[in-house]
């Protein structure tokens, strides 16, 4: 099939080349602006609603149901549908994010590079690849050959991943759900079932300015966060490392990633702020997490001001990886098993909404949100192939 509105190899160096159609679209996608707004404030860079538009253009060609699901103003999840031949009994959700992050160097990435079986470009790896690979496995069974009897599929293009994770939290609020999500991220095509999530505090300390000449006429806030950091980083640390292990994750984890504190040399800071990051394990909450820290100030006489940098804290994941569908996609990915990885993903709030959901999707996420993103050809293509084998085997 041809996505109209591509050239052939348009994007490779200004070279005309034969390019598979996935490349053809994934170059396409890659070269309209989807940048989350959180990041950047140039309108005409930011917003999911081209990639949206595009996608929306090219499923209406194939004859396909689509719905634009509000979500905020401006912003909303695209919703494309391929109707079973009979009764709807059960639905598999394919669901990409369509936004991407800005820098590093993104200007220089607009433009996707065709080069050594590689694509290059922002969003190549995350996830304009998966939308791609998801998209196109869709396309090409509603194009040919038989499709489910009784199995809805509906590809959820969804908003704001790299932020709050709205798209995703609101679909699961408004459904419809699903059997099962396959949540698009690239986990070099490994089925994960289990992930961390991810809680964002921001403790205060307070002190009393004065001169830097003067000090003991002051109390210093960076002081005091000093000796919190240094409590945070080592003592709190080496409990998390003692807990159980869980199968798929590991233990959890903690980081400061960020401390503010004073204005000059000379002046005793009458304020510090550091942002937490603690990564959870299935079980943990925000609350027990806020717990714990607060005991562990306790236990040292320390005492910090707390805030939620998240309205939402992002949940773990823990899907069963002996669910049918699942054991089926993981058949169809020639694989023997599942895995956990380590970062959050839209996967935990569809789950939480009552959807099944496991992550997969073509290239490393090793390569994601860096200065020369890129992914390999050779597994976009073989996405699409595991994805349509998986689609083509539902009832």
């Amino acid at each position: 099939m041809r996505i109209a509105g591509t050239q052939t190899g348009r994007y490779a160096h200004g070279i005309v080349a034969s390019q598979p159609t996935s490349v053809r679209l994934l170059q396409d996608l890659i070269a309209l602006p989807s940048v989350n707004p959180a990041f950047f404030s140039d309108p005409q860079l930011h917003g999911e609603h081209r990639v949206a538009a595009f996608l929306e253009s090219a499923a209406r060609r194939q004859g396909l149901d689509v719905e634009s699901q509000a979500v905020v103003p401006g912003r909303s999840n695209l919703l494309v549908r391929l109707s079973p031949r009979g009764e709807v009994r059960h639905r598999v959700l394919l669901a990409p994010h369509m936004d991407t992050v800005g820098e590093p160097a993104y200007a220089l990435q607009l433009t996707p590079v065709v080069r050594d079986g590689r694509i290059y470009g922002r969003g190549a790896c995350d996830t304009k690849g998966s939308v791609a690979a998801f998209f196109q496995s869709l396309l090409n069974v509603a194009a040919s050959g038989p499709r489910p009897n009784h199995t809805e599929i509906l590809f959820v293009g969804l908003i704001d991943e790299e932020n709050m994770q709205l798209g995703s939290r609101h679909f699961a609020q408004h459904g419809p759900q699903g059997d099962l999500a396959i949540v698009g991220e690239p986990t070099g095509l490994e089925i994960v079932t289990a992930h961390k999530g991810d809680v964002w505090l921001r403790l205060r300390t307070t002190g009393r300015s004065a001169h830097g000449a003067t000090p003991h006429r002051g109390k210093n806030a960076v002081t005091a966060m000093a000796r919190i950091v240094l409590a945070l980083e080592t003592e709190y640390a080496a409990e998390l490392a003692a807990r159980p292990a869980h199968p798929r994750l590991g233990r959890p984890t903690v980081n400061v990633g960020r401390i503010d504190g004073g204005r000059q040399p000379n002046i005793v800071p009458a304020e510090c702020t550091i942002d937490i990051d603690r990564r959870t394990l299935p079980g943990e909450t925000e609350a027990g997490v806020r717990r714990e820290i607060i005991a562990l100030l306790r236990r040292h006489g320390l005492k910090a001001a707390y805030d939620n940098l998240r309205t939402n804290p992002c949940e773990p994941l823990d899907t069963c990886p002996d669910l049918p569908l699942v054991r089926s996609l993981t058949r169809a990915a020639g694989r023997k098993g599942t895995r956990g990885v380590h970062y959050f993903t839209d996967a935990a709030p569809l789950a939480a909404g009552g959807t099944p959901s496991v992550v997969f999707g073509p290239g490393d996420i090793a390569q994601a949100h860096t200065e020369r993103e890129w992914l390999a050809i050779s597994q976009l293509e073989k996405s699409i192939q595991i994805l349509e084998r998986f689609l083509r085997a539902l009832d």
